[in-house]
């Protein structure tokens, strides 16, 4: 994105001052592998990506804030003594809510100030512009008015804007993966204890293609908080004869087969043995990372997508369709799911000599027995929020 476009928007809108204007991004994020377990404490491997959101930031003398993006026509300005209060659906509720976490940790606006937003991020692809939005916020928040919060706290506070302000109950991959990534890392990531390891990944002559489903989902409307609610019930069964394991994430496979009968419903049943093999799943993809064995990552990718599919019932005619005819293509290595489902998009490891007839076959072939037309991005594994040049 050209910032200095962006920068002359900027003034365009709030007009000139002797504040200087500070300029953000944060990437959105694409998951490689370990899907919905996050909020059971397991393990995941998402990267940052070149797609995210810019924000430039001026303080101001008066006593309000205002919000206004280059995507939405909404753009409010906001007395400071009212920044606690939702705007119905709105996208500011992201901005909002990380006040409003500011707020609960004393660290309050001495001032007031103007944002400009600006996403690259395809809306409703699942590709995380919601935690981009929070996490671009905190960092700018928190270098402009030197809160002193680190990266982590950050991050964690994010979590708890999406989860408390917004209402929808994520786990904190997302916020982790915009706030820890690094160029050409992935992050293999411990959600129970937040240890996490940088992880090279190297492509060599393949490329990580994103292709969207283009079905329109809201994430908060879609059976996510369900799924959750399974998860939590599923663990109560278990550890209903003494035991006390602490969340899905942290039951060994080996484990799980010797207990798993005490859970009555064969799908409460279901959902717990995708989380537990899908940690399985995730650690030997991250050695198979650290390997450069390409070959088992995406054999390793397509048995995700299979869990998610007949264990988690997460995917859809949309998702299941992107996958099956990527994978009837030679040089397709896996192809997967990634983000919460029921819509949303796919990630799949291709050849790079192979791109164009994915492109071009997958989407022939999707938009015939669905009905509607895929967009595909190949992208780049980029740093995660920062602070920018303009």
């Amino acid at each position: 994105m050209d910032t200095t476009e962006l920068k002359n928007k900027f003034t365009e809108i709030y007009g000139e001052s002797k504040e200087q204007i500070h300029a953000f991004f944060a990437p959105g994020r694409v998951n490689l592998i370990g899907e919905h377990t996050d909020y059971n404490g397991g393990y995941v491997l998402p990267c940052a990506l070149d797609y995210g959101t810019y924000l430039l930031v001026r303080k101001c003398d008066k006593k309000h804030i205002s919000l206004t993006t280059t995507e939405f026509e909404y753009a409010p300005t906001i007395p400071l003594d009212l920044i606690h209060e939702k705007h119905g659906q709105e996208w500011v509720n992201y901005p909002l809510g990380i006040i409003d976490q500011f707020r609960k940790l004393n660290s309050q606006l001495q001032t007031g100030a103007e944002l400009l937003f600006s996403g690259t991020i395809p809306h409703g692809a699942g590709l995380s512009s919601s935690a981009s939005i929070e996490m671009v916020t905190a960092v700018a928040l928190n270098d402009i008015f030197s809160f002193g919060h680190s990266l982590v706290e950050l991050i964690q506070l994010s979590q708890r804007a999406e989860n408390d302000f917004v209402g929808m109950n994520c786990g904190i991959m997302d916020q982790f993966a915009v706030g820890m990534g690094r160029e050409n890392h992935a992050v293999f990531l411990d959600t129970d204890t937040l240890d996490y390891e940088l992880v090279p990944v190297k492509l060599k002559d393949h490329k990580l293609i994103i292709s969207n489903t283009n079905k329109q989902r809201k994430l908060t409307d879609s059976k996510y908080n369900e799924r959750r609610t399974e998860c939590e019930q599923a663990l109560e069964h278990l550890n209903k004869e003494g035991q006390a394991f602490k969340n899905l994430g942290k039951i060994e496979y080996t484990q799980f087969q010797k207990v798993q009968e005490r859970i009555p419903d064969p799908v409460l049943q279901k959902r717990a043995r995708h989380v537990i093999t899908e940690d399985k799943r995730v650690i030997a993809a991250t050695q198979a990372l650290n390997s450069g064995d390409l070959e088992t990552f995406g054999r390793l990718m397509n048995e995700s997508h299979d869990s998610l599919r007949d264990d988690y019932e997460v995917t859809g005619k949309e998702l299941d369709t992107l996958v099956d005819e990527a994978r009837k293509l030679e040089g397709v290595l896996g192809s997967r799911m990634t983000g919460a489902g029921f819509g949303g998009c796919t990630v799949s490891l291709v050849r790079a000599e192979a791109t164009e007839a994915f492109i071009s076959q997958v989407g022939k072939n999707y938009e015939a027995k669905t009905g509607l037309k895929p967009e595909f991005y190949t992208t780049l594994i980029r740093d995660g929020a920062k602070k920018i040049n303009i």
